[in-house]
């Protein structure tokens, strides 16, 4: 079994670490940009054009699926990336978790980059799946950005920035950017307020990895025997998992677990 990952950075690796705890003996393949990083400034047709290349990187490698591990590639370039390549390729786009979230009820934030925030994309999950519930949309310009390039004091600026804009009595926060996901703890920490309930946090890692597994009829086996093989193309080069995937704990489990090939 092999399965694909693609993202404009290193926010595919939460996901990636999500299939390697469920499926140990799954080859992985990791695709992204960083010569176009960030996407999330782009223009649509831009992002697309991106995200079909760093896809066909990755469908080189004739995975048995690829998740499109990146929200905003998910808002802007589903329909062209499957036209490409479905049926032969599966491709499972990453949905904000705004229906488990609003699930619980109470006052809903959803971080997210600018591209993301305010979309019509993220406007009809809201509409369809939060109804009757107080949803507060965030932009958070540069945060995706720098925790791609793991800069700690620039995380912690946006973070804080994002936090200051967040009304205080959110109770459920939904992490609408793969990156986010890898500084989950510290977003909570920055939005929890003193005598309020502890801060929910919702992120989509999990619930992709099985719905790939789901889509080519695969179960989740976590204790299978692994014995597998992990490929990194940045910008459709060959390489091996950076310094910056590394200082991420989803990044050095990968690198534990697998061997890079």
């Amino acid at each position: 079994m092999k399965i694909a990952l693609m993202d404009s950075g290193i926010g595919l690796l939460p996901a990636a670490a999500a299939v390697r705890r469920l499926r140990p003996d799954a080859d992985l393949v990791l695709s992204w940009d960083p010569d176009g990083m960030p996407w999330g400034p782009r223009t649509p047709q831009d992002i697309t054009r991106r995200a079909l290349a760093v896809a066909e990187a990755a469908a080189d490698h004739e995975p048995d699926v690829l998740i499109v591990a990146c929200n905003t590639a998910s808002v802007h370039s589903l329909p062209e990336l499957r036209a490409r390549f479905e049926p032969d390729l599966p491709i499972i786009g990453t949905v904000p978790a705004i229906k488990p979230a609003a699930a619980g009820g109470g006052h809903v934030a959803i971080w997210a980059t600018p591209a993301t925030t305010g979309s019509a994309y993220q406007r009809d999950l809201i509409d369809r799946f939060a109804a009757g519930v107080t949803v507060t949309e965030v932009p958070c310009p540069g945060l995706a950005d720098a925790v791609h390039h793991a800069d700690e004091s620039a995380i912690e600026a946006a973070i804080a920035s994002a936090a200051a804009r967040t009304p205080e009595d959110v109770t459920t926060l939904v992490q609408g950017c793969t990156n986010y996901e890898l500084v989950g703890e510290r977003i909570r920490a920055a939005v929890q307020r003193p005598g309020r309930p502890p801060l929910a946090l919702h992120g989509s890692a999990g619930a992709v990895a099985a719905q790939a597994l789901r889509r080519i009829g695969a179960e989740p086996d976590p204790a299978a025997v692994a014995d597998t093989t992990l490929t990194v193309l940045l910008s459709g080069r060959a390489a091996t998992l950076p310094d910056t995937a590394l200082s991420y704990a989803e990044g050095r489990f990968l690198q534990a677990v697998s061997p890079v090939r």
